[in-house]
């Protein structure tokens, strides 16, 4: 059985940094494709990141480029967000998702595979 956990949520003020992770487990788990996405209270759930495993390639949502980074551990089965620069608007709670390909990654119903989610509260 395939499991996501997300862990590294937590409350910041608008400006510092967290860093999110993912830890994969499951005998037969072998994504392609891994990537965060968000949701915000009263909205729907949003692409933040994703990052292909076997060739490192990267994709964002134009809303946190050039302050998150996507990045994992192969060797661990885990995925990393780090977010630096953090702003009020990123308050959401955190997913990590898990594809076995690279299309259409900034869509939510492209994944297999979801994590309980992690919260990210960012005070002004």
């Amino acid at each position: 059985q395939v499991q996501l956990v997300e862990s590294g949520g937590g409350l910041v003020q608008a400006g510092g940094s967290l860093r999110l992770t993912c830890a994969a487990s499951g005998r037969t788990f072998s994504p392609y494709t891994m990537a965060w996405f968000r949701r915000a209270p009263g909205k729907e759930r949003e692409f933040v990141a994703a990052i292909a495993t076997s060739t490192g390639s990267t994709s964002y949502a134009d809303s946190v480029k050039g302050r998150f980074t996507i990045f994992r551990d192969n060797a661990k089965n885990t995925v990393y967000l780090q977010m630096n620069s953090l702003l009020p608007d990123d308050t959401a709670v955190y997913y990590c998702a898990g594809s076995t390909t690279w299309r259409f990654i900034s869509r939510a119903n492209e994944y297999n595979y979801w994590g309980q989610g992690t919260p990210v509260t960012v005070s002004s």
